[in-house]
């Protein structure tokens, strides 16, 4: 009889087979799809894809979209630009550099360039040149973004403001130069998705907010408070979250905070229901950016039935799943939530 047992168990361990890939595969759905019956990294990205589109198709779920790392500068923006046209985030949570260097810098007219992760960085320095790993970007430029950033600050009424409230006084500078740039910001503004930058001042807007409050005696100031408080908002008028992370630092751990921050308020909400992160970081320093979902869920932060990590660069796994879940169409009957109008 224990003989017996284990040997059913045993052909239940052997019982999926391995299946190989080919180039001849005909779309890039199929091409995922069938990444989940192979191994590694491979597999992981097919399960995160497949979340992500069980996120799209739950009409219930918020869905959440943080950022961090150099992504846009790398090439990734107009992917991210893409997912709030076509209503697939709800809402983001990112670095400041993301947001303020490269997608408001862009949008002033800017650009980021192809670069030499080899090159001479005094040679740089000298030019003006600051380098992201193999990209350059103009320090001159830069400052030219960091002095826009002071000028809207020194034309708003001075007082405290959620970094939701100050990005949105951005976007609307954007829409009055009368151009129509393909900005994050821009676009999430004209679809109500709301963008959070927790750490803005760890950014270009920091240095524009610097200059600004040492002109101003009354001086507009960023409330990091506020910008937790307007998060767990949406969080208790959600029925059901979900986490989409490209890299993880302070944006992975606001958004997950909003679970534990609404039962701190006495309010009872779920655990995210769906949670993807995509990270090269490593869990065992015990770091935030490489702890698992499955940690998280000791927190109360995150259900473990709908996760998966994937540990991948950037650059290559983002483009696949974002691009997968377009193809898949789960979006397609999607409506803007709007969740700026829970703040007018």
């Amino acid at each position: 009889m224990q003989k017996t047992a284990e040997e059913n168990q045993r052909k239940e361990y052997l019982s999926l087979k391995i299946e190989h890939l080919s180039i001849e595969n005909d779309s890039l759905v199929e091409l995922v799809d069938n990444w989940g019956k192979t191994a590694f990294q491979g597999r992981n990205l097919s399960k995160a894809a497949n979340i992500y589109s069980r996120m799209l198709a739950d009409k219930d779920c918020t869905i959440i979209l943080c950022l961090s790392g150099s992504l846009f500068s790398a090439g990734l923006k107009k992917l991210v630009f893409e997912l709030v046209r076509y209503n697939m985030v709800d809402v983001i949570v990112s670095t400041g550099a993301l947001m303020i260097d490269q997608d408001f810098f862009e949008a002033l007219g800017f650009n980021h360039f192809l670069g030499n992760p080899l090159e001479d960085d005094e040679k740089l320095r000298r030019n003006h040149i600051d380098r992201i790993y193999d990209t350059y970007i103009s320090e001159d430029d830069l400052r030219v973004c960091d002095e826009t950033v002071c000028a809207i600050a020194d034309s708003l009424e001075p007082r405290p403001y959620s970094s939701r409230e100050f990005l949105i006084e951005m976007a609307k500078y954007l829409e009055a130069k009368g151009e129509s740039p393909e900005s994050v910001l821009l676009e999430s503004y004209r679809k109500g998705v709301p963008v959070f930058i927790p750490a803005l001042s760890d950014s270009s807007a920091g240095f524009g907010l610097v200059m600004h409050q040492w002109r101003k005696q009354k001086h507009v100031s960023i409330d990091s408070a506020k910008d937790f408080l307007e998060l767990t908002k949406i969080k208790l008028a959600s029925s059901e979250t979900g986490l989409l992370m490209v890299g993880g630092g302070v944006p992975k751990n606001f958004a997950q905070d909003i679970v534990v921050a609404a039962e701190v308020l006495g309010k009872s909400v779920p655990m995210h229901k769906y949670a993807v992160q995509i990270t090269v970081a490593d869990e065992r320093d015990g770091g935030l950016s490489g702890s698992t979902l499955k940690e998280a869920h000791s927190w109360g932060k995150v259900d473990t039935s709908n996760t998966q990590m994937v540990f991948s660069e950037a650059t290559i796994a983002f483009p696949l799943l974002a691009s997968y879940c377009y193809q898949k169409g789960s979006w397609k009957a999607r409506e803007a939530k709007n969740l700026n109008a829970m703040f007018s």
